[in-house]
């Protein structure tokens, strides 16, 4: 359930509906902690849940572990960026990243940003407007930190 590198991380299994209506897992890393599982990294497909959230989680009878709950909220922000040409992801993740935040890319197009706490969001956010006005991606707001 670790990997190597990642002595103190699990894996956290979170239930994720696709498009067509059927349930499908992602897996995230967390540390444990005192009062639940920290997420260290940035959910692709899960919704209410940020980078940083604490949150608890239930093993299986498989023994892998089934995020139950959010525990703890960050203040971190989830963003999806789905663009429509791939030759725009390096600038535009270089910009985000210039504003303070980090992202993670799958998929070539897919792309799940955090806007960490110290970030205002409302600057963000005009930035990801004037981009899809333009056509470059659609964006949704899969957790909101701060408005």
């Amino acid at each position: 359930m670790t990997e190597p590198g990642r002595s103190k991380h699990v894996k956290v299994l979170f239930e994720v509906e696709n498009e067509g209506g059927q349930v499908e897992f992602e897996s995230l890393w967390a540390i444990p902690v005192p009062n639940g599982y920290q997420l260290d990294n940035i959910p692709f497909y899960a919704r209410n849940v940020a980078y940083n959230d604490i949150i608890s989680a239930q093993a299986d009878q498989d023994g892998a572990l089934r995020y139950a709950g959010l525990n703890a909220a960050s203040g971190h922000s989830t963003i999806r960026l789905w663009f429509a040409d791939e030759l725009n992801v390096a600038k535009v993740r270089d910009h985000l990243r210039e504003m303070g935040c980090s992202s993670e890319l799958d998929l070539s197009r897919l792309v799940a940003v955090d806007v960490p706490p110290s970030t205002p969001y409302s600057r963000v956010r005009a930035y990801l407007d004037q981009l899809e006005a333009a056509g470059v991606f659609e964006y949704e707001e899969a957790c909101l930190g701060q408005e």
